[in-house]
Parts: C-alpha cells; sequence; structure tokens
C-alpha cells in the first residue's frame, strides 16, 4: 500500500489540491450567498453588477438595454430596446466558473507568485469573457430569438468553458516550459 501511495503521490497531491481547494471556494460562496440573501442587492453584489455591466456595453453597442431587480426571485431582468429578453441569474456571474479555474490551476501550483499572478489574470479574463458572453447573447436573442436553445444551451456555455480549457492549457504549458528551463 506504502508503494502505492509513493508511485501514486503526484496524482494524489493534484486530487487533493484541486477538490480541497474547489470543495473551501464554493463552502465560502455559499456563505456570501448566504449573507447577501437579505441584502440591500437582489440577487447579491457580484450578479447584480455583471447585470449592469452587461447593460452598460449593451448600450455602448447602441441598443438601448436596461436591467431591473425582479422583485419575486433573486434575478436581474434584462431588457432590450424595451423586450424582456432575460433573466440574469447567480449562476450568470461566472463565479463558480472562476472557482473551478482556480482549483485547477492551485492543484498544479509551483511558485507563488506566478501562480497567484496568473490566477487573477485568469479571472479578471474569464469576468471580462462572461460579460462579452452575456452582451453577445442578449443581442443575438434579441436579433434572432428563435436560436434561444442553441445560443443559451450550446454556444455560450461552450465559449466560456472553452475559454477556461485554453487558460488551462496554458498554464500547463506554461509548467512544462518552467521545468524544461531547469
Amino acid at each position: 500500500m506504502r508503494a502505492l501511495l509513493i508511485r501514486y503521490k503526484p496524482v494524489l497531491r493534484f486530487i487533493g489540491l484541486f477538490l480541497g481547494t474547489y470543495m473551501l471556494l464554493s463552502i465560502l460562496y455559499g456563505i456570501y450567498l448566504n449573507i447577501s440573501e437579505g441584502g440591500s442587492y437582489p440577487p447579491d453584489v457580484i450578479t447584480n453588477l455583471v447585470a449592469k455591466q452587461s447593460s452598460d456595453v449593451i448600450n455602448s453597442l447602441g441598443y438601448t438595454a436596461r436591467v431591473i431587480p425582479d422583485t419575486t426571485e433573486p434575478t436581474m431582468k434584462l431588457y432590450v430596446e424595451g423586450k424582456f429578453l432575460a433573466r440574469i441569474i447567480e449562476g450568470c456571474n461566472a463565479v463558480s466558473i472562476i472557482i473551478l479555474f482556480i482549483s485547477f490551476i492551485i492543484a498544479f501550483a509551483e511558485k507563488f507568485k506566478k501562480t497567484l499572478l496568473f490566477i487573477f489574470a485568469g479571472a479578471v479574463l474569464i469576468y471580462a469573457v462572461n460579460i462579452l458572453r452575456i452582451v453577445i447573447l442578449a443581442i443575438t436573442l434579441f436579433e434572432y430569438p428563435e436560436q434561444k436553445e442553441l445560443l443559451h444551451g450550446v454556444v455560450f456555455p461552450g465559449m466560456i468553458y472553452g475559454m477556461v480549457f485554453i487558460l488551462w492549457m496554458i498554464w500547463i504549458r506554461m509548467l512544462k516550459t518552467l521545468k524544461s528551463d531547469e
């Protein structure tokens, strides 16, 4: 048994760091959401901010957009040209995806400063791409409402998860380059 533990130590380290980080960050995020539940920013501060920033970007593209808090559930309603298009819910704020990204990066962490910088840069990039994803989705839903299922169910989740996958591959390649330079 000891020989197996020694042999698979890197794999076990990766799994432990990934799951430990993911569970810790998910618990902290859950606490944040519970605290936000009774707050003055329905649905929560981050989702509210994502909705407002998405609306601002849509407005900058020549459309008239606005978001208003839903009075019956913790969502933001997005209107483009006065037409209700979508609800922006907590799952639209990319925090869960950022948690997944961070967990993977920490599981492969090497040098503290480089890891921290990559996590920060990746999280900002994921957040920004998520805003663009919502903007593009809203505009395409406004222009092509018949494509809702394809756009919302396939294209745009693929866009954000594809972005995370590319960042992971960049991180692995950076680590591989680091080790070959040593």
